[in-house]
């Protein structure tokens, strides 16, 4: 695969219109429409040097590197996917986003820091961000409305991942009495 062209992805269950298709589609899809979940169809290499160097790196740069390797500038510029996973990590509590602290000699990854204290907030943070970027720049008309149903914490974690984000509607249902 060429280094400048970002990772294709496909349906887990195999429909063959549901194949080899571009992040942007996968994104503003959500789930294919055979039902199955998008899964990248190749993976890129990763050198033990690159490993080394992001070591150090703040979680945002070390994001925006593992995320370059899968989505090139044919899909988004290096400079906007930057900025996308700096602003979804600004709207966390913890300058690590994703801490890992030490308790009692075991090694946890604290996952709660996000505006909604759910571990939905680090995937969902990002894909409004996502969202709005595509909308900008030409995705199914410039609007999207998100219909979502839960009765738990994906619903707050949802909006507040989707406030305020140009061109989308989010409407979540809850249950009676939630």
């Amino acid at each position: 695969m060429s280094s400048d062209k970002s990772i294709t992805y496909s349906s887990t269950r195999g429909c063959p219109s549901q194949a080899n298709l571009s992040f942007r589609d996968v994104v503003m899809r959500g789930l294919s429409h055979d039902r199955g979940l998008f899964v990248p169809d190749s993976f890129p290499t990763v050198t033990m040097e690159e490993v080394e160097s992001w070591r150090s790196l703040p979680y945002a740069e070390l994001a925006t590197n593992v995320i370059g390797k899968f989505v090139k500038d044919d899909q988004v510029p290096r400079e906007k996917l930057a900025d996308i996973i700096t602003r979804s990590c600004d709207a966390f509590r913890s300058d690590d986003v994703t801490p890992v602290v030490d308790v009692g000699g075991h090694m946890i990854l604290e996952l709660f820091h996000g505006p909604t204290f759910a571990f939905k907030d680090v995937a969902l943070q990002m894909l409004g961000n996502f969202f709005e970027y595509f909308l900008e720049t030409g995705s199914n008309g410039g609007r999207l409305a998100v219909l979502g149903a839960t009765s738990g914490d994906t619903g707050s974690a949802a909006i507040y991942g989707l406030r305020g984000k140009k061109g989308v509607d989010c409407v979540i249902l809850y249950p009676k009495g939630r």
